[in-house]
């Protein structure tokens, strides 16, 4: 049974009328009876009572003709369901993101991103194993840091190079400094983020670098807590010099690390052989531009 014998079918229902029904369809009469009789003949049954010149339904022809409707009202729907997707009217897109990354990557973009595409259903997931979960299919798309040496599976794409920064109240002694050297950090008590935290182990292995060891006051896993001890002296901590560029928080400053500068880089990934959508197409371009507009507005302030 194919489509289009049953649209030839539907068709002859609505004009009760063969040559009509031809005209509408714009074939011939003789393709049309050849349609419905091939149809007649799959399903071992008439579907129309020829009584002279008109013709009826069989109760065939009915149940056939009910069927008939709810088909076409399904293939009516996913045709909008798989336009709505393409104009970004439905949908879903789930992103898998490093602990913390959404206060400086996402809070701002999500909020723009979803007032421009309100229908699409959007689904961010704070995880340390980004790149696990892109491989096992539970995400569409994953920001994370680049994988030193990534499956086959996994398409990368460089985001931006991240330095990081110590962050301390604005009245400390230190912050008088642009620059200090990392092994000066042994002198201040820190606040950081806990050890699974990619940042803590970006500043673990500059500490065996060096041979050094930290005094940790307090460990958290918020960046606002992190951020309100800073505030109120009880540490400095270190992080990304792009998020304290931008969300210049108060009473804060940022001071240059060397020797090392404690950095890493960041990408997209996503999985080769998975569908890319449209949304996911179009969430890393505004990502991309994202992240250049930001870019340009902390060198704009540091100038």
């Amino acid at each position: 049974m194919e489509l289009r014998q049953l649209e030839y079918f539907a068709a002859v229902c609505k004009e009760m009328h063969f040559s009509r029904a031809a005209e509408n369809l714009c074939t011939t009469q003789s393709n049309l009876s050849q349609q419905i009789k091939f149809l007649e003949n799959e399903l071992g049954t008439p579907l129309f009572d020829r009584i002279g010149k008109r013709i009826a339904l069989t109760d065939a022809g009915k149940i056939l003709l009910e069927q008939a409707h709810g088909i076409f009202e399904r293939i009516d729907y996913t045709k909008g369901a798989i336009a709505g997707l393409r104009r970004m009217e439905g949908g879903s897109l789930d992103i898998g993101i490093l602990p913390g990354d959404a206060d400086l990557l996402f809070n701002a973009l999500m909020i723009n991103f979803h007032l421009a595409h309100p229908k699409l259903s959007i689904n961010v997931t704070e995880t340390m194993d980004v790149n696990g979960e892109i491989l096992e299919g539970k995400r569409d798309l994953g920001v994370t840091t680049v994988p030193p040496d990534p499956d086959n599976r996994i398409a990368v794409i460089p985001l931006f190079h991240e330095e990081f920064a110590l962050a301390v109240r604005s009245d400390h002694p230190v912050a008088k400094s642009k620059a200090i050297p990392f092994e000066q950090l042994q002198q201040l008590k820190m606040v950081m983020f806990g050890s699974e935290h990619q940042l803590t182990k970006v500043i673990h292995a500059c500490c065996r670098e060096k041979k050094i060891a930290l005094d940790n006051a307090i460990v958290t896993s918020t960046l606002s807590t992190i951020l309100s001890m800073v505030q109120q002296g009880v540490g400095a901590s270190i992080l990304p010099r792009m998020l304290l560029d931008y969300m210049k928080p108060d009473n804060v400053s940022a001071v240059t690390l060397l020797h090392p500068t404690p950095s890493q880089d960041i990408c997209i990934i996503y999985r080769k052989d998975k569908f890319l959508s449209q949304a996911a197409k179009l969430f890393i371009d505004e990502l991309q531009a994202f992240i250049q507009h930001v870019t340009e507005k902390t060198k704009r302030q540091s100038g």
